[in-house]
């Protein structure tokens, strides 16, 4: 009984997201950590959900680190709450803090550290006693994980930027539990970014600024819960493009739009077939293939084909208008697939920014039939910047 609970407590970590549980109809992609695609900041988490290619700020360590070199302080710290699954319980949370400073005067490399900390709450162990049939007590288990992240970015030219980011992740789901079959999982994991800011570009009406942005995070050995090649689980292996641009009108008003795609690079489940090609219902299964092998068959290994491929790419867009660079209003749209997870909701943002501190808050409204784990939530994030203003405050 207790290893029926151990895979409960992974089910409900690596399937964060409620399902439609019809077979054959719904097939979303299954990882590990999946906190590791939950937006930890505020200010993302009012724009849909994106950051591969919004402006720089002191959270881009999670979502692309090259944009630090664009920062326009020299250094600056940010704390981030987000309550998940509000509507059901108050001990589950998230936590980040992040740090970041530019290294010597030219101001072209940049160092970043974050830890990324996700508390699961208090879950009662139960086993059964075979002999008697009564229900055994086995103590309360402390499910967490958490991720403590290293990162380097160098200003190749004016206009361009790219970052290696170093991850350690621990994923404790069975605390509490001591019968020798289950343990913590540790591994290691590496993002590649890039980032494009261009110079400044002048209409008649407005001056503007173009950003591009890419990143592939958590390329890294899977998840091993039990001393068992077979039943690890695969990292939330991420590719994430994203393109946007800064409308600047006058001194006082702007306005941002983005827009970002995404894709798991981890294989698609699939079906045992009979001996006509059918799929046999209650046969789905992960391949277990190796990290690179299972990132480039991701993307022709969907059992539906091209149309299924297409299912699993997600997307948001965004928009952000600042008055003053002190108050910001956001809003965006994010948008997965119904039959691979059916996240699809509304945010809504507030920031406000008094010289070297900022405060973001964010609200996420479900716009799908399916639970979202943070519907009708509010994030919150503080930031603080110091050091001293860069160069990248004089591009305008």
């Amino acid at each position: 009984m207790k290893k029926i609970t151990a895979s409960l407590l992974i089910l409900a970590s690596a399937y964060s997201f409620a399902q439609n549980t019809q077979e054959n109809t719904n097939n979303p992609i299954l990882t590990g950590a999946p906190f590791l695609r939950i937006s930890p900041d505020a200010r993302a988490g009012g724009l849909g959900d994106q950051g591969v290619a919004t402006s720089a700020d002191n959270y881009s360590q999670f979502w692309n680190a090259a944009k630090y070199s664009f920062a326009q302080d020299y250094s600056g710290i940010a704390f981030s709450y987000t309550p998940y699954m509000s509507s059901l319980t108050n001990d589950v949370f998230l936590l980040n803090a992040t740090y970041y400073t530019f290294l010597g005067q030219e101001e072209r490399s940049t160092l970043g550290a974050s830890i990324y900390y996700f508390n699961m709450g208090e879950i009662q162990l139960n086993s059964l006693n075979a002999a008697t049939g009564d229900i055994v007590n086995n103590g309360i288990a402390k499910p967490n994980e958490f991720s403590i992240d290293l990162s380097y970015g160098l200003r190749l030219s004016d206009t361009y930027s790219m970052a290696v980011t170093g991850r350690f992740i621990r994923s404790d789901l069975f605390n509490g539990i001591s019968d020798g079959t289950v343990q913590p999982a540790n591994t290691f994991a590496v993002d590649l970014a890039g980032f494009y800011q261009s110079e400044t570009m002048s209409t008649n009406n407005f001056e503007g600024k173009l950003r591009g942005g890419f990143q592939i995070s958590n390329i890294g050995p899977k998840l091993d819960y039990s001393n068992s090649d077979d039943n690890a689980s695969y990292l939330p292996t991420t590719l994430r493009l994203g393109v946007g641009y800064d409308f600047k009108f006058d001194d006082y008003n702007k306005i941002a739009v983005t827009t970002e795609f995404s894709k798991l690079l981890v294989p698609t489940p699939t079906y045992e077939k009979d001996a006509d090609g059918n799929e046999i219902p209650g046969t789905r299964y992960i391949p277990n293939k190796g990290v690179l092998d299972g990132m480039f068959s991701s993307f022709g290994d969907a059992p539906g084909g091209g149309k299924e491929e297409l299912k699993e790419i997600m997307y948001s867009i965004g928009a952000e208008y600042s008055y003053n660079d002190a108050l910001f209003i956001r809003g965006g749209y994010f948008h997965e697939s119904p039959v691979k997870g059916d996240r699809q909701h509304v945010t809504l943002g507030l920031g406000l920014k008094y010289n070297s501190f900022a405060f973001n808050t964010s609200y996420l409204i479900p716009m799908s039939k399916t639970n979202n784990a943070l519907e009708n939530t509010l994030r919150f994030g503080i930031a603080w910047n110091f050091g001293g203003e860069t160069q990248n405050n004089y591009d305008y």
